[in-house]
């Protein structure tokens, strides 16, 4: 819906935007009409990528009235190259719990196993390069930084909600673990808060400004986990590089 209109309009998205998530791959299924237990939920998750969950900000505030995002959400994900199992990840597992006065997770969601080490302090961090950029061999500009210990949910609750009404996972399935922002502004997943809605433009060092992406735009996804006596380990690029819109016959 163009500001100002009264009818929606089909065209081209023009709030583009991306969302740093994890993708988790499920290894082992259930049963249809089996739910998966907290303590059982990692035995099904076969090893964690890098996820952007590509947004377009203009149409999903659109869709959301009144069933949610659909066509904003459904048009491209982007994946880190490999897959990372969680027994590589075993040194940088955390305790996870919620703040004292946020709403705490029904019983189903929790766990002394959970709460132990449910959370991974897996670094984050997301960042632009313009076309002009590459053009003047300039590098990406980092635009966040944040960590996966700061998610709201961890891997088995998310696999267990999923479940709970019985749905069966399969061998290959994606979870995305929905948007990872950390408590301050500078950690933030995703353009759409970075910028207060699109009312505070980024400055990159070339100068040019973003409020959303834009044709040309480069998004750069990385993540790693280290600490003194382990091995770092690293996720790979997730990278993807935004296009000019095909032009729509109907539009």
């Amino acid at each position: 819906m163009p500001p100002g209109a009264t009818q929606p309009r089909l065209g081209p998205c023009q709030r583009l935007d991306y969302e740093l998530e994890l993708g988790i791959f499920v290894g082992a299924g259930n049963p249809l009409g089996e739910p998966i237990a907290i303590d059982q939920a990692e035995d099904h998750v076969f090893g964690l990528c890098l996820l952007n969950d590509w947004s377009a900000r203009d149409i999903q505030a659109w869709e959301y009235q009144p069933l949610g995002p659909f066509l904003s959400k459904n048009f491209a994900t982007t994946i880190s190259p490999w897959i990372v199992t969680l027994e590589a990840l075993a040194p940088f597992r955390r305790p996870f719990s919620r703040p004292a006065d946020d709403p705490q997770p029904l019983p189903y969601l929790q766990s002394a196993a959970n709460s132990a080490q449910g959370a991974l302090d897996l670094q984050l961090e997301v960042l632009l390069q313009t076309e002009p950029m590459r053009a003047q061999g300039q590098a990406a500009a980092r635009l966040s930084h944040t960590s996966y210990r700061h998610a709201y949910w961890t891997m088995a609750q998310l696999v267990t909600h999923h479940t709970v009404n019985g749905c069966n996972l399969q061998p290959g399935d994606l979870f995305g673990s929905g948007t990872l922002s950390g408590p301050t502004l500078v950690e933030a997943g995703a353009l759409i808060e970075l910028t207060v809605g699109g009312k505070e433009p980024l400055t990159l060092p070339n100068g040019q400004t973003r409020a959303f992406l834009e044709d040309g735009d480069t998004v750069v996804i990385k993540g790693w986990c280290e600490k003194p006596g382990a091995a770092r380990i690293g996720f790979g690029e997730c990278r993807g590089t935004v296009l000019p819109a095909r032009a729509l016959a109907s539009a």
